[in-house]
């Protein structure tokens, strides 16, 4: 038999729902969500469906992944975010609630490096958030800003989002990388005035200003460290290496950094460094071959095509469209981890966003902004769930300060979509033929 477009959606994303009610882990739930509508259309065949699934890991650039979670991971391991904390507090600790500033400040640095928020709110977590609740600061504020200011992690330069974003898309990862620069600094300014007002209210106290002496140390401590964004965002732009060689330049650079420099690795922390990245990036590139399988049986049901349609029939605008595309993307965010909601959610959207003159950049920072939120917001939240388990609290606990530092973020991202020129001015200011739709 042939399957119509209603009833293969029916199939499609009531037997993923389904699944994922059931607990059945994200990656398996959309690959066994596909396997009804296969055996029942007589157009499909099983080995079409893994020819897909082969193609969507044939691709160069989804090498960057692993390389960036390895160059996360070694930061983490060989003390580095230690050295990043430091020159994040003569930075920014003397101002009040010192150590809140700190936390968004290391995660702006750490972001620079690893390209995950994950590893930011794990990483930093756990040295931050004790450390503000011994100082007095309450500790469901302490999470709450560390899982917020982790999202940065995906939108500061480099992004692993932004690397599987612009490989599914065909979009340059230069441009991304350059286009998430002014908002991921927008959100920081966003949360440490967050900190600024919680401070006043609460009167939590400053670290104090730093001696000349401390800013040398802790930017020598550092110095080297900060470096690594130069490099990756710097090789790619310049178009001297493309964005998997950038990760493998962060890797060896974070590698060499860690052994030889630092010395705060070991023959045998960097074989749990190398298991432990394994096995996050195994979760995560499963997780897109999956996710390809599922986001081309809806390509394959003109699912797209209907949307577009439907959007054209009420007449809407760049900035309601924007808006639309924001709200799924946030929906989708609260229970889907943010690779396959991009391969699935982004290939869908895509056309619709073309059809509102969206550029494609723009149509990118805002997906991916979006995609960030769901870190923190319940039930996937795992930079949320990571900071609280650090601080052993519950995750319903510290929901209502998530919420408040969420509203100014929310609103740069209606800035975003009000303002597309935000993300494209750096685009188009230094890789004018990236952004040329």
């Amino acid at each position: 038999m042939i399957v119509s477009t209603g009833l293969a959606c029916a199939i499609l994303v009531g037997g993923f729902l389904l699944l994922v009610i059931l607990r059945v882990p994200v990656a398996f739930a959309l690959g066994i969500a596909t396997i009804p509508v296969v055996m029942m259309d007589l157009r499909l065949t099983p080995f079409l469906i893994m020819d897909r699934m082969f193609q969507s890991y044939n691709s160069f650039i989804l090498l960057a992944v692993p390389f960036f979670l390895l160059a996360a991971n070694l930061m983490n391991s060989g003390k580095i975010t230690d050295r990043l904390i430091e020159l994040a507090r003569v930075l920014t600790g003397w101002m009040p609630g010192g150590l809140g500033h700190v936390n968004v400040a290391v995660s702006m640095l750490f972001a620079g490096i690893s390209g995950s928020s994950t590893a930011d709110a794990a990483g930093c977590g756990k040295i931050l958030i004790p450390a503000m609740t011994k100082q007095g600061y309450d500790a469901r504020f302490s999470v709450a800003i560390t899982a917020c200011s982790s999202v940065m992690g995906v939108i500061i330069p480099p992004s692993i989002l932004m690397i599987v974003w612009g490989g599914v898309m065909s979009i340059s990862v230069g441009a991304l990388f350059l286009a998430g620069a002014i908002p991921g600094l927008m959100i920081a300014v966003a949360l440490m005035a967050t900190v600024f007002v919680y401070a006043k209210v609460y009167d939590y106290p400053t670290a104090g200003r730093p001696t000349l002496c401390e800013f040398w140390a802790a930017f020598k401590g550092a110095g080297l460290a900060v470096l690594t964004p130069v490099f990756v965002i710097g090789g790619i732009v310049g178009g001297i290496v493309t964005p998997t060689e950038s990760a493998i330049i962060a890797a060896g650079y974070s590698l060499i950094l860690g052994m030889f420099v630092y010395r705060t690795i070991t023959v045998k922390d960097f074989g749990h460094v190398l298991y432990d990245t394994g096995r996050f990036a195994s979760i995560s590139l499963f997780a897109i071959g999956t996710a390809s399988i599922f986001g081309w049986l809806l390509a394959f049901y003109d699912v797209p095509r209907l949307i577009v349609d439907a959007l054209t029939g009420l007449n809407v605008g760049p900035f309601t469209t924007g808006l639309f595309i924001a709200a799924l993307f946030l929906f989708f965010g609260l229970f889907i981890d943010a690779i396959p909601t991009i391969i699935i959610l982004g290939t869908v959207l895509f056309p619709v966003a073309s059809a509102a003159d969206i550029h494609p950049v723009s149509f990118a920072i805002i997906g991916i902004v979006s995609l960030a939120f769901g870190l923190v917001t319940p039930p996937y939240g795992l930079c949320l769930l990571i900071s609280a388990a650090i601080a052993d609290l519950n995750v319903v606990q510290v929901l209502r300060d998530v919420v408040i530092i969420l509203i100014p973020m929310l609103i740069i991202l209606l800035l975003l979509i009000a303002f597309p020129g935000i993300a494209l001015w750096l685009p188009t200011m230094l890789m004018p033929q990236s952004v040329v739709q």
